[in-house]
Order: C-alpha cells, then sequence, then structure tokens
C-alpha cells in the first residue's frame, strides 16, 4: 500500500465519531437523561413523558433512560452533566430551572458555565405561586403580612426556599420556611397534613401535575403569583411584578424571574457534536407539535408553552448581560444567608 493511503487511512482512523451519520450513532444506543428532581414530581413528570415521545424523531430511535438526581435543589443534575457526563450526545439533561442562572447569583453549588450547554428546548414556563391550605386565615397577600406563615421547603437553593425570601424581601410578608421536606412528594405532603400552612415557591404546572384534586378540589389560596404575567387559570390573583413599584427593585425582580422563563429545560453536555444537538434540538420541535405527546400532557395536566434553545440562548445572553449592581442585587435576594464561599 502507498504511503500516501496509509496515511488517509490513519486521519481517518482519527476523526471523531461525530463524523458518523447521527441515525448510526444513536441506533441500539441508549441515552441517559440526568432529571433534576425525584421521582414523581412536576419536573419528573414533564421529563418521563417527554421522553415516551421525542425517541421516535431522534434518528436512530435510541432508548431514553431517566435517573433522577434531585440533590442540591437540582443542581447536582446540572454539574453532573457539565463535569461529568461524556460530550458524545448520549447524556442530556432535564434540568431545574434555576440551573440557568445560579452561577450568575454566585450559588456555590453550580460549578458549571450554562452558556455552554447544548439548550435543546424548554417544553414550558415555570411561574411559581404562594398559596396556603384552604383552611388558613391567610387568603390575601396582605394576610401574610400581618402574621408568621410557615411554610414548607426543600434545599436551601430551591425555589421554595428562595422565593418566600424574595417577597418578604419586597412585600413586608412573613412567611418562615420550614425546610428538608423531599422535593417531589414531601412538601405536599407537610401541607395536607398540616405541619406547614402552604407552600411558596412551587410552580403553578407543578401543582396541576402532581396534585390535580388540590385545583379541582379548591383546595388552595392562592395569594401572590412570581410571573411577568399573570396566568390565565389566575387572572383575580396580583402578580408582585405588579406589586413592586420601585423600577430599580422591579429591575432586580425582572432578572430573577428570566430564570422561571426559560421554565422546564433541556440541555445536552457541552461540545456536543453539532449534528447530534441538531438532531436533538429538531427532534425537541417535532415533539411539542406530535399530537400523541399533547395528549398525554393534556392527561398530565402538562403546560405547553415550548421555547427553542436558540430562545433558551438569548435568555441567558440578556441575563449575563445584566449591569453588575442589579446583578449583585438579585443574588443578594436569591442566594441563602451564608452560603457563599468564604
Amino acid at each position: 500500500m502507498k504511503r500516501s493511503s496509509l496515511i488517509l487511512l490513519a486521519v481517518a482512523a482519527s476523526l471523531p465519531a461525530a463524523s458518523e451519520p447521527v441515525a448510526d450513532f444513536y441506533k441500539g444506543k441508549s441515552i441517559t437523561m440526568l432529571v433534576a428532581s425525584g421521582a414523581g414530581g412536576g419536573y419528573d413528570t414533564y421529563a418521563r413523558v417527554f421522553a415516551r415521545h421525542v425517541v421516535k424523531y431522534i434518528p436512530g430511535q435510541p432508548n431514553i433512560i431517566a435517573k433522577n438526581m434531585p440533590a442540591a435543589g437540582g443542581l447536582a443534575a446540572a454539574s453532573t452533566l457539565f463535569n461529568n457526563a461524556d460530550r458524545d450526545g448520549l447524556t442530556m439533561g432535564a434540568l431545574a430551572n434555576v440551573s440557568t442562572l445560579d452561577p450568575l447569583f454566585g450559588n456555590p453549588g453550580a460549578r458549571y458555565d450554562p452558556r455552554k450547554f447544548g439548550w435543546i428546548g424548554s417544553i414550558g414556563k415555570l411561574q411559581n405561586v404562594c398559596a396556603t391550605w384552604h383552611t388558613s386565615s391567610v387568603k390575601t397577600i396582605e394576610d401574610a403580612k400581618k402574621r408568621e406563615v410557615i411554610v414548607a421547603g426543600s434545599g436551601a437553593a430551591s425555589n421554595t426556599a428562595v422565593v418566600p425570601r424574595i417577597v418578604n424581601e419586597l412585600l413586608g410578608t412573613r412567611f418562615k420556611v420550614v425546610a428538608g421536606y423531599d422535593p417531589a412528594g414531601g412538601l405536599t405532603m407537610a401541607v395536607e397534613s398540616g405541619e406547614a400552612e402552604g407552600i411558596c415557591g412551587l410552580s403553578w404546572s407543578t401543582m396541576k401535575a402532581s396534585r390535580p384534586d388540590w385545583i379541582s378540589g379548591k383546595k388552595l389560596n392562592v395569594i401572590v403569583q412570581m410571573s411577568m404575567e399573570r396566568l390565565p387559570d389566575l387572572p383575580d390573583v396580583p402578580s408582585v411584578v405588579d406589586l413592586v413599584t420601585d423600577p430599580a427593585r422591579k429591575r432586580v425582580l425582572e432578572l430573577i424571574l428570566i430564570r422561571q422563563e426559560t421554565g422546564r429545560p433541556f440541555a445536552a453536555a457541552p461540545d456536543t457534536p453539532a449534528d447530534r444537538l441538531n438532531a436533538l434540538r429538531k427532534a425537541f420541535d417535532q415533539t411539542m407539535k406530535d399530537a400523541e405527546f399533547l395528549g398525554d400532557a393534556d392527561k398530565n395536566q402538562m403546560e405547553i408553552e415550548p421555547l427553542t434553545g436558540g430562545q433558551i440562548v438569548a435568555f441567558l445572553e440578556k441575563a449575563y448581560a445584566s449591569p453588575p449592581a442589579i446583578i449583585a442585587e438579585a443574588a443578594a435576594l436569591v442566594e441563602p444567608p451564608g452560603s457563599k464561599a468564604k
């Protein structure tokens, strides 16, 4: 064999596996999906319903195996995807919405750069609410300013711990978080059992998906919603954006709320080969229009308001370009006391 032919063969052998056709690469393989919540919660429901339907649109139709990683308020899943996952397109994350901005806010548990993920898309926004149990005498935001209200929380970095602190600071409410509950069923069980009077920072769509009887049975007093725009289901419940009147503080609040706009995002590991990332993005977009997926989503009380991977990237670019003073004030509200690395 001529020397030139040997060189060509050596070069071909050294080319990355990404040169394989996408369908050939995925055929017969399994994708690991890191789910940033416990089994049975809202994130888990969304992730597993999505996984059932997206596989038919991924070239080669691989299996998807879900792996729940609820630790650190969901940040463990993002850190694992960034630092430990192979960058070949066989690992993706159904990430917590906080994962998009927690590095910007200085959370020491966020050991990754979200701008380097291969963002695939988001199923819907994640608009949090503060609510008390139907037997509580606290039925409005004004009531929550008059006395202490015990609310159930999970980890210190979770929305159920962060949102009460933000609302207390901006609106003068008196929510007191009792943390440590399992983020899947433990939070809601604490409210049903009377251990807590309510929850502040759980998304409305999660409540609808995981506790539909709460909604149909009118078992909640929803007193404020953390959203840019009021939810169609809650037209008479005030939004925190409407209640904060100071322009500078409103800018801080809007930066914090970008996390909710990114909602229920899916991402591939950094440096995933471009052709495979594009295939995953296309499969996501097709799934969001799939009649069987939409029927399954409706059955599970899921709200579908998708973002493309490109739209998530645009949100991150806007957030990370915010003035340092705005970022610093937002971080002071979001990060739990004593969480900064010494």
